[in-house]
């Protein structure tokens, strides 16, 4: 990474390491749908003290090697977002202390948190039913960031695609309707398909929304050579100015297996586009997980 003034960014850990060190356990709905009542709140019980402990594990590992950025897997606690079922609710009501304690310990390791919730919360589906579940799953998240003690701030963002293409309009419209734990932390990031970042800035300044720029997304919604192509500068800096502060810009970083069109991503980072010289915050998204991290935080990386 070169410029006039190059600073090291906090490279981001993506959920989970390769090696065993922050692992998380799930439980599949069927599974979850064949036990009765008591045995739902021992199995969630049971599972979510573990993946709270392993949370706060995560802070640990991170402190230990200078990693300042966690992207929080948002299948830590599973089945928390049926409708017709409250026991996960319940059960974190339970684990209340031990969620707090757990977010501590990346408040005290001065490691920033974030969340970037699975592609099929489309808060701007054509589909009435489709909004009116998505919404719920995102507050979901938002109440988890909540209960960990996370400000509402986009400092502990909580990142979406644009979701449905052509519908920007009611995209912003729903996000100036969010409930503050959602709105307050929203963060949108542009995608191959539906959202080039050109489509989303509209969106972003409209509603006071940041944008997370994604030069690997970008190169290939606009069949573009790589990621050293003058536009992916220009980007950056646009999707800085909807930042507050600027301090806080997120970008995220991956490469193709195959080459820059190749949407896969590769198992370690090598190439780094000199556009993201200045970037303070970059989310390491590889296969390669924290060997990638640890690698680009190498001081001759």
């Amino acid at each position: 990474m070169s410029g006039p003034a190059a600073v090291r960014p906090a490279y981001g850990l993506v959920c989970m390491t390769l090696g065993p060190e922050i692992r998380f356990r799930t439980i599949t709905l069927k599974r979850y749908r064949m036990l009765d009542v008591a045995e739902r709140y021992a199995a969630l019980r049971d599972l979510y003290a573990a993946n709270t402990a392993r949370l706060a594990g995560a802070a640990t590992y991170c402190a230990e090697r200078g990693i300042r950025l966690f992207r929080m897997s948002a299948a830590l606690y599973p089945m928390l977002d049926l409708v017709d079922d409250p026991t996960g609710q319940a059960v974190l009501d339970e684990l209340a202390p031990q969620l707090r304690a757990a977010g501590q310990a990346f408040t005290e390791a001065g490691i920033r948190v974030l969340i970037h919730p699975d592609q099929y919360i489309v808060l701007n589906s054509e589909r009435a039913e489709v909004r009116q579940s998505s919404l719920h799953q995102f507050l979901t998240h938002a109440d988890v960031l909540d209960r960990l003690g996370f400000e509402r701030s986009t400092y502990h963002a909580m990142i979406l695609h644009g979701g449905k293409g052509g519908r920007a309009d009611v995209l912003a419209e729903v996000i100036r309707d969010l409930p503050d734990a959602a709105r307050r932390r929203l963060a949108l990031e542009n995608d191959e398909r539906a959202y080039g970042p050109a489509d989303l800035l509209p969106v972003c300044q409209a509603t006071g929304t940041p944008l997370v720029f994604d030069a690997h997304h970008h190169v290939v919604h606009d069949k573009l050579p790589d990621q050293d192509d003058p536009s992916v500068r220009g980007w950056v800096l646009q999707a800085r100015a909807t930042w507050t502060p600027p301090e806080w810009q997120v970008v995220h970083l991956s490469n193709g297996i195959e080459g820059p069109q190749d949407r896969r991503h590769s198992h370690l980072i090598t190439a780094l586009p000199s556009a993201y010289w200045d970037v303070p915050w970059i989310e390491v998204e590889a296969k390669g997980k924290e060997e990638a991290v640890l690698a680009l935080m190498r001081p001759e990386a």
